[in-house]
């Protein structure tokens, strides 16, 4: 066999992130990468796995492993079933290559990371990505059906199937699902997808600070409706004013359907949008244009370009839904009174907000302490989604082990005995 092989220092991977490896190997098929990890197994090697390498600032304490195992180069559609709505895919394959292959169907695979262009379907479907529109499309978690793995040992497991209507056993796709590649290597994605929308718009809603009591009540009757946005995602001054130089809160609420569907819901919003609040309405080429531009907001391990004296981190925040506007003002307060740039964004639906933080270490660090502080106050949790290497041997960015930690460990020890993969990558040093 031969694997495309290039020392680790040739790689455009500094170890300002870690995770990486004193060589990388390529395969070109999955019979490579058994036979890699079989090795790499057998010979007591640590692995990391890697796309494009977008997520390397997400997780993990371990600055170099052995090997690279890069699944950049394994890409593709392996079968899309037209009729039945899935696909199957190789998981180096990124979002961007893959919608643009399915908008020649009039589908889409339901599902908005940031750096589509960047990010793998392996990487999202490893970290159980999603973006604002979760609230009505769901995470990574939610689409995938079926996938196949490789374990450490090089042995191969199929979970789920290639139909949607697959409920005969356990859902073990969930079991690899977010848990950060430290189960084994997923060789083949199959996924369920959505036609594309024949219509859509995003309606833009901004207020001052003063008079968000009365967007909470606006979010609470729409809820309460029959309207369906795709998305209600809360943006703060700071951001809202890069995104649309308005220095005020901003709600961002996305509709896709049929041209007269959205167009009620519209005028539903129009009628009943709190008075105060001046509303705005995109077109379906500005509401592309501009999540376009949303989805490459977050920092990456790819695209920073850091100050000797500047950090940038993202920290994702889970809460209650209408906590996210008590969650979202905190980071307003912090902005102005830490001496770092906070920008932030929650959903009013689905209750995951994105805070982005860019100063110095020392800031960064007290601020994520104090954000944490303050969502643990509202029964939420806060995990660090990008962070440098030497901030992260600092600052634990799983916040802690949950109860269950010891399913974990089990699972872990069960599939993975000699933690060839991904090793200290998951909560805990999993």
């Amino acid at each position: 066999m031969e694997l495309k092989e290039v020392s680790g220092d040739q790689l455009v991977l500094s170890k300002q992130y870690g995770n990486t490896g004193l060589s990388v190997v390529s395969p070109q098929n999955e019979e490579e990468i058994q036979q890699v990890l079989r090795i790499a197994n057998k010979e007591g090697k640590k692995v990391t796995v890697m796309g494009n390498g977008t997520k390397r600032g997400y997780g993990g304490v371990k600055e170099e492993y052995d090997l690279v195992l890069s699944l950049a180069d394994y890409k593709g559609i392996v079968e899309h079933t037209v009729g039945d709505m899935t696909v199957t895919v190789r998981p180096g394959i990124t979002i961007a290559e893959l919608q643009d292959y399915l908008k020649k169907h009039d589908q889409m695979v339901s599902i908005d990371p940031s750096w589509p262009e960047q990010a793998t379907v392996g990487g999202v479907i490893a970290a159980n990505e999603s973006g604002p529109k979760r609230l009505k499309y769901g995470s990574a978690r939610d689409l995938v059906i079926g996938l196949r793995v490789v374990y450490a040992d090089g042995s191969v497991i199929r979970t789920g199937g290639k139909v949607v209507k697959n409920v005969a056993g356990y859902d073990m796709n969930k079991l690899f699902i977010g848990a950060m590649g430290t189960l084994g290597v997923t060789s083949e994605i199959t996924m369920k997808l959505r036609p594309v929308p024949k219509h859509e718009s995003l309606v833009l809603l901004s207020i001052e600070e003063n008079r968000l009591d009365e967007l909470k009540k606006f979010i609470v009757k729409l809820q309460d409706s029959m309207i369906e946005p795709v998305s209600l995602e809360l943006v703060v001054p700071s951001l809202s004013e890069k995104l649309f130089d308005r220095k005020e809160y901003t709600l961002l609420i996305a509709f896709e359907d049929v041209e007269k569907a959205v167009r009620y819901q519209e005028e539903w919003v129009a009628a009943n949008k709190p008075e105060a609040a001046i509303q705005s309405v995109l077109s379906p080429k500005e509401s592309r244009e501009f999540w376009e531009r949303f989805s490459n907001l977050q920092p990456n391990a790819l695209n920073v370009n850091q100050l000797e004296d500047q950090v940038k981190a993202v920290v994702k925040i889970s809460s209650k839904n209408m906590e996210v506007f008590h969650i979202l003002e905190e980071c307003r307060k912090m902005h102005q009174k830490n001496g770092i740039e906070v920008e932030a964004h929650g959903g009013l639906g689905h209750g995951l907000s994105y805070v982005m933080l860019s100063g110095p270490a020392d800031a960064i660090k007290n601020t994520i302490i104090q954000l944490r502080d303050f969502v643990s106050t509202k029964n939420g949790y806060a995990v660090v989604k990008h962070l440098p290497f030497e901030l992260r041997k600092e600052i634990d960015i799983w916040n802690g082990k949950p109860s269950y930690f010891f399913l974990f460990e089990g699972i872990k020890r069960k599939i993975d005995p000699e933690n060839t993969l991904n090793h200290k990558r998951f909560i805990g040093g999993i």
